[in-house]
C-alpha cells in the first residue's frame, strides 16, 4: 500500500521506451553519463580553498 509495485515500474518504463524509442534513450544516457564525467573532472581540477588563499596571500606580496 502506497508504494510502487515492480508491475507499475514495468508498465511505466514499457510506456517511456514506446514514446522515446530505445535509440533516443540510448543517446540521453550517453550525453547524461558525460556530463557527469565532466563535472566530476571539473570538481576535481578546481583548486582547494586552502591552495587560493594562499595564492592570493602570495599575489599581494
Amino acid at each position: 500500500m502506497g508504494g510502487i509495485s515492480i508491475w507499475q515500474l514495468l508498465i511505466i518504463v514499457a510506456i517511456v521506451v514506446l514514446l522515446f524509442g530505445t535509440k533516443k534513450l540510448r543517446t540521453l544516457g550517453a550525453d547524461l553519463g558525460e556530463s557527469v564525467k565532466g563535472f566530476k573532472k571539473a570538481m576535481a581540477d578546481e583548486p582547494k580553498e586552502t591552495e587560493v588563499k594562499s595564492v592570493e596571500k602570495n599575489d599581494k606580496e
